[in-house]
């Protein structure tokens, strides 16, 4: 959980504080999981924020029965954004919650169905701790690997970095998520980039394009398609979240039964639904179609 504070391009208008990181992805898992799946949050918070993070849980509706996140006396992540155009921003964090040992996370995954795991701060655990979660969970595994692709200046500013290992982090999940600019950040040649994932062990890499939709590469032989965005692109709104929401939404789809080309055609139209919405609190409604009635 991350408590954002953003800028839009607009000098004039206030900044927006609000919940963001994590709750995203809440939020769209909510939306689009089917009756018969439940999330279970494998959610660390700071003791300074967690009275409000566990309020903004319990607006969820498709949650194990007794769900909390768990709380630790470091501060809470938190984030300011400042965009400069509708799809680049600066970015800093600040805050310490700690990341994931495989001691923690082992008995918690045990019993799980499928699992999802979104690099929210990029220090959510180490390499090693990644592949002990590949050997001791070996069902469904999706991952968006963005903020491991992004280091931290001493004033907190996230910088775009090349990810150590990253064939090795890419080998821990089936489906692993990366935006353009951190595919780049893999090679100059997408489909070897492609390639060298799917021979650790990874079965598909998605790549998100903002408002050209998103591709994916998957199989050996490797196959590729662009799946494109519907309709015309948001020119106004806030894009914060926007991966978060596709990923979940994406996820949800694919447990549910859909193929991968349909559960990529829903995230994408969920991602741009989720520009014309500011924060987390209220957005599943929004990505349903409702008026929020929180």
């Amino acid at each position: 959980m991350v408590w954002d504070t953003i800028y839009g391009r607009d000098p004039a208008q206030p900044a927006v504080e609000e919940w963001g990181g994590i709750s995203y992805s809440l939020a769209a898992l909510d939306a689009a999981l089917p009756d018969d799946w439940v999330v279970v949050p494998i959610v660390k918070v700071g003791r300074d924020l967690a009275p409000r993070a566990n309020h903004f849980l319990r607006t969820l509706r498709h949650l194990t029965p007794g769900a909390r996140f768990i709380e630790v006396p470091e501060p809470n992540n938190r984030v300011t954004l400042r965009y400069y155009q509708l799809e680049r921003r600066c970015e800093q964090m600040a805050g310490g919650v700690p990341p994931w040992t495989w001691p923690e996370l082992g008995p918690l995954v045990a019993d799980l169905d499928a699992l999802y795991v979104n690099f929210i701060s990029g220090y959510e655990m180490d390499l090693a701790t990644a592949q002990l979660l590949r050997r001791g969970f070996p069902r469904f595994r999706y991952a968006d690997l963005h903020s491991l692709f992004l280091g931290k200046e001493p004033d907190g500013t996230r910088v775009p970095q090349p990810l150590p290992n990253a064939p090795a982090w890419l080998g821990c999940f089936d489906i692993v998520q990366l935006n353009e600019e951190e595919m780049r950040q893999l090679g100059d040649d997408p489909l070897a980039a492609a390639a060298g994932a799917l021979d650790q062990g990874c079965r598909t890499l998605v790549v998100t394009l903002g408002a050209r939709g998103a591709t994916y590469f998957t199989g050996r032989p490797v196959r590729t398609a662009l799946l494109p965005a519907e309709g015309s692109p948001v020119r106004d709104g806030d894009p914060t979240g926007c991966g978060d929401v596709f990923g979940a939404t994406v996820v949800a789809s694919l447990l549910a039964g859909a193929s991968l080309d349909d559960a990529l055609r829903l995230g994408t139209r969920m991602g741009a639904r989720n520009v014309t919405h500011r924060g987390a609190t209220g957005l599943r409604d929004h990505l349903l179609g409702r008026l929020s009635t929180v």
